[in-house]
């Protein structure tokens, strides 16, 4: 039993930082992005992080890279302008209405946003799945701050949101199963039911209202 007091000499080391990222990353590291349109108003777009490769020593090496797919406003804008903002943010309702939402602010970084970062992007890698084209784009920073700092705590209902977020924008994605899609979708509605607070059960209605996948579904 704990008596309150923590020891950490068994705890797994932090990675470090990437150079010039305010955050560490790991595996593809959940983001949301701001690009500025044609119409001069940046546009909110979830964006998954390829933490990069590391040395001998643990250390990053090698640049951060993220995907796009298809023809969406953050290709265009990335192709247009040469970059954007990466944000980091808890707030659920900020990973739905980037994921699923056509949203555009009229600045670059979110009220919601913990630290966020300037990049540059560079497209090094493109391929094609079905009528889908793929491209793979570098990141370098370029300028970055920290806004706010906490204590992390686990939300099985966060999780839960941020999957269900891709299981509804493939949906309508002829190479992927809507009935199988449907099933997990109310999977993680059971568990934002369950686990999740009032941020996350919020967020969720915005799924719900963005896809309508509980009338495709006949789900209650």
């Amino acid at each position: 039993m704990s008596d309150g007091t923590a020891d950490h000499g068994d705890a797994v080391p932090e990675r470090a930082a990437p150079e010039g990222w305010p955050v560490p990353l790991r595996g593809v590291t959940e983001s949301v992005v701001t690009t500025l349109g044609p119409n001069d108003r940046w546009n909110v777009a979830a964006l998954g992080l390829h933490a990069p490769e590391t040395d001998a020593d643990g250390e990053p090496a090698g640049p951060v890279t993220a995907r796009t797919y298809g023809r969406t406003r953050t290709w265009r804008n990335f192709a247009e302008r040469g970059g954007g903002v990466v944000q980091f943010t808890v707030d659920p309702r900020t990973f739905v209405d980037a994921a699923l939402t056509v949203r555009e602010v009229d600045e670059a970084v979110l009220p919601s946003a913990d630290a966020w970062v300037e990049v540059r992007a560079e497209e090094v890698a493109a391929e094609t799945e079905g009528d889908t084209t793929i491209r793979t784009w570098e990141l370098t920073p370029v300028e970055s701050e920290i806004l706010s700092e906490r204590v992390p705590t686990v939300n099985r209902g966060f999780g839960a949101v941020v999957d269900a977020t891709v299981a509804a924008s493939r949906l309508d994605v002829p190479r992927f199963d809507a009935a199988e899609l449907l099933d997990r979708l109310r999977y993680f509605a059971d568990v934002v039911e369950r686990c999740g607070g009032p941020a996350e059960r919020e967020a969720f209605a915005r799924i719900d209202e963005a896809t309508g996948w509980r009338e495709r579904s006949d789900e209650p």
